[in-house]
């Protein structure tokens, strides 16, 4: 009866291999099939890693050009030659096993390295399902861990925000809020509960973020953002989720977001009717705040949200919205809404999407523009309601 080390045999004889001397990295993608706790001891630099038992599910994704060059390896040739036969199977063409895998890769003197940060037994548990996806993996995974992240106020839309930033792995998350914990707050704002009402919003964010994820480190400011400390508080931070209500907070964050190149996602809500955007001051063909609107409008125009009202589960659709282009910009991945205006209808459940464009004239972002915020006037305004389609095309 046939043998393991028969079937090897017979696989060796199908497949190519290489040695450590003959695999050039400059030519080809290499892709590790080792188990996790084989690479948190040392990878060849820029490998893919796939672990064998996932191989079939996500080379395709990771590797799309099946005629492109493949050395692929283990720790000392078995599961690379297996998984070569695998590929060969699955349409590739150009695909090698590497004798003696990752250990003859050392024994010769050739480049490896240490993962910067690995992930704990608790973090592959706890983000398993992150980890799964290709496009985020181990790597992303610590991207997230790594990244700071700034809400801009506690209530509506940080609410939803801040908890699935958390759960995400966003490792830190600093929350400005100047305001307390209000009984009217609690039907919309989920951070907050009824035994936290006269509680500095701040400090019951912390309070729901860690009870959910102990990795996340919350940064409080529990003051308004404004002129003097905002160039300071938001050069901290890498992303910016804007859920301020009110304009002034609004045109502040984009100027500032602007002059430091800090993305940043926007939403605002009012009534039935929500919208969301992405502002990146690092691409210079894009839109900022200031090209849709140039100026905000008198105090007196703006409308009060305590008076108009907001139905409760609005805020969750943006900024659950907002959350995800955070983790976009956070893992390079995706199409962000970076020139484009998202604008969510809940009474008839509807969404529309607005191309916006740069402004070549825009006071901020435009060919003039500033470089710093001094002398520019951020008046106080009330609730800050989104535009219509109307307004935004006018």
């Amino acid at each position: 009866m046939p043998t393991f080390r028969d079937h090897l045999e017979q696989i060796r004889a199908g497949i190519r291999e290489t040695d450590v001397q003959s695999a050039n990295q400059d030519e080809a993608s290499f892709v590790d099939v080792r188990e996790q706790d084989e690479v948190d001891q040392g990878l060849i630099p820029h490998a893919v890693h796939i672990p064998r038992g996932y191989l079939e599910l996500r080379i395709e994704e990771a590797l799309p050009d099946k005629s492109a060059p493949i050395v692929i390896y283990c720790a000392g040739g078995t599961r690379s030659a297996l998984a070569a036969k695998s590929l060969q199977e699955l349409g590739y063409t150009d695909v090698v096993s590497l004798a003696g895998g990752f250990t003859a890769w050392k024994g010769a003197g050739k480049s490896w390295s240490l993962p910067t940060q690995t992930l704990s037994a608790d973090q592959r548990r706890r983000y398993s399902r992150h980890t799964l996806l290709p496009e985020v993996g181990e790597s992303g995974q610590r991207r997230l861990l790594e990244a700071r992240v700034l809400l801009i106020g506690a209530g509506g839309l940080g609410s939803p925000a801040a908890l699935y930033l958390a759960a995400a792995g966003v490792g830190t998350i600093g929350v400005i809020d100047a305001d307390v914990v209000d009984e009217s707050n609690l039907q919309r704002q989920i951070l907050h509960t009824t035994d936290r009402i006269g509680t500095p919003k701040v400090d019951s964010a912390r309070l729901a973020i860690d009870a959910l994820n102990p990795d996340v480190n919350v940064e409080t400011h529990g003051t308004h953002l404004t002129r003097d400390n905002a160039l300071e508080i938001i050069g901290r931070y890498d992303v910016v989720l804007d859920g301020s209500d009110n304009f002034s907070t609004r045109y502040l964050v984009n100027d500032v977001c602007t002059i430091l190149a800090k993305p940043y996602s926007h939403g605002s809500i009012f009534r039935f009717e929500g919208q969301a955007t992405t502002f990146d001051a690092r691409d210079s063909s894009a839109p900022c705040y200031r090209c849709l609107f140039r100026d905000p409008p008198p105090p007196e125009l703006a409308p009060n949200c305590s008076e108009a009202g907001v139905i409760g589960v609005l805020p969750g659709v943006i900024g659950t919205i907002q959350a995800t282009e955070v983790v976009k910009l956070i893992l390079g991945i995706g199409e962000t809404l970076v020139g484009r205006l998202l604008m969510y209808d809940a009474l008839s459940m509807t969404f529309r999407t607005l191309k916006l464009s740069k402004d070549p004239e825009c006071p901020m972002c435009g060919s003039d523009g500033p470089d710093s915020i001094e002398g520019i006037d951020y008046t106080e305004a009330s609730c800050a309601v989104p535009a219509t389609a109307q307004q935004v095309l006018a």
